[in-house]
């Protein structure tokens, strides 16, 4: 360790301009926020897969795909949404297919790390009283080592890809795919399901399993578990047998998120029990099964055995609102959140029941929270709102379609009513847009709602308008 003078002295003495651009530099680096990490990595993720898979040898052809197929690709699969505009199974090399598993994998952990970052960022930000509070509550000071969020976020995702790989592949080498073939396709659904990315490498798609329990219960159990949040797995697994001592973050998740299954689960029954072009030909046991697969796919899935043109208008609306609302907070699901959601209707709840405070599980939100959800809601909307309106004057499409399009894509599902290969050059870029904002947007607009607190030395003095 250095003394006083010595520090002193090195303070005063001369620096290089080469030592001073590192050292700029440094202090640069040392700036640059979470979220605007996150976009960098991003964007430079986009566009080294953007151009693996224009490579002649990314195509099943040899043919080179267009700037404007392959960057909707790398998108869809780094933003983890499972749209494309190409067949997936068909006009992808094992190459190209290979790469879009490694870019679904790098979307799907830094989606989770960049989660946890701005989490640890709020954190950081909070006064002394409020940080003592939430780490009691969070048990956040166990993951103040960024290193230790990453390797548990590694491990974490990489046991839950494990198992559904040796759940899925075994199920395949009987299905007559070939030890190879089965064990790349075990690896690829795995990868994808676990990452909520949704997307196919088989050109029959999943329609052909249909009522199967063991293609569909592994996957459908990898989307949940992938759904639910890195916070929410770790207090799982650590305090799975003491409810009592989840925090309440995990407890707000897991009880809006069995909701949401429930009324997810029995409406697409209810919707679809006599539609013969869904379920109205099968027996009951399959209608049970490929409801409740259904019923998970929008908080993020985009696995599809059901052909989502032929859902019933009533149906397609359930998941218009499933996608916009998405899945747990810190996971790889899109869509506003199950905690925004949740809080928006404890908030209503609160109002039409007269309480000052939002109340839940023995605790008090704090009214910014509810500021910071109702934030992400509006800036939410008004995307949506934008990319359907330039959707319609571009393409020729419906509003329903092109609202079911958008959502998909904002919400990072992957499902579709079949539009997607069909919409011209600049629709497609829309849609990219969408799933970028989408993906990134909530998640870095609520934490930089959250870090922006400023105090005021004076107030204005308070007046109320008419509501209603």
């Amino acid at each position: 360790m250095m003394d006083r003078e010595s520090r002193a002295a090195l303070r005063r003495a001369p620096v290089r301009p080469t030592t001073y651009r590192l050292r700029s530099i440094a202090v640069s680096l040392l700036k640059v926020t979470p979220a605007r990490l996150a976009l960098a990595g991003f964007t430079l993720m986009i566009v080294l897969f953007t151009m693996l898979l224009m490579l002649p040898s990314a195509t099943a052809s040899g043919e080179r795909t267009s700037l404007v197929d392959a960057a909707f690709t790398a998108v869809s699969a780094i933003c983890v949404t499972g749209l494309s505009t190409v067949d997936t199974g068909i006009h992808w090399s094992t190459f190209g297919l290979t790469a879009i598993m490694i870019a679904m994998k790098l979307g799907g952990l830094g989606l989770m790390t960049l989660a946890s970052l701005l989490s640890l960022s709020v954190m950081h930000r909070l006064g002394l009283a409020q940080r003592v509070l939430t780490a009691t509550e969070t048990r956040a000071e166990r993951l103040a080592e960024v290193g230790g969020v990453l390797r548990i976020i590694l491990i974490t995702s990489t046991a839950f890809e494990a198992v559904t790989f040796v759940a899925l592949t075994p199920y395949m080498i009987i299905t007559e795919h070939g030890v190879g073939r089965s064990m790349f396709l075990g690896l690829f659904y795995a990868i994808s399901a676990f990452n909520n990315a949704g997307f196919v490498p088989e050109a029959q798609g999943v329609a052909q399993y249909l009522g199967d329990p063991f293609f569909s219960i592994p996957i459908a159990l990898a989307v949940f578990a992938g759904s639910l949040g890195f916070p929410v797995v770790l207090v799982l697994v650590k305090k799975l047998r003491t409810p009592r001592r989840w925090s309440l973050h995990a407890k707000l998740t897991l009880t809006t998120t069995a909701l949401l299954l429930a009324l997810a689960w029995l409406g697409y029954l209810l919707l679809e029990w006599a539609n013969p072009a869904t379920l109205g030909e099968q027996p009951w046991h399959t209608k049970l099964l490929a409801s409740g697969f259904a019923a998970v796919m929008p908080r993020s899935g985009g696995f599809a055995t059901l052909d989502v043109n032929a859902l019933t208008p009533e149906s397609r609306l359930l998941t218009d609102l499933l996608m916009f609302i998405g899945g747990g907070s810190g996971s790889t699901s899109g869509g506003i959140k199950v905690t925004t959601f949740a809080l928006l209707m404890l908030s209503i709840w609160a109002e039409i029941r007269g309480n000052p405070d939002v109340e839940v599980f023995g605790r008090r939100i704090p009214h910014e929270t509810i500021r910071q959800a109702i934030g992400v809601l509006v800036m939410s909307a008004t995307v949506v709102f934008l990319a359907v309106f330039l959707l319609l004057r571009m393409t020729s499409f419906s509003l329903d379609q092109s609202l079911f399009e958008v959502l998909s894509a904002f919400g990072t599902v992957g499902l579709s009513t079949g539009i997607t290969p069909h919409l011209p050059a600049d629709a497609k870029w829309v849609v990219i847009a969408s799933m970028y904002v989408g993906r990134l947007g909530p998640m870095t607009l609520g934490a930089a709602l959250a870090l922006r607190r400023r105090s005021r030395m004076v107030q204005l003095p308070m007046d109320r308008p008419i509501v209603g």
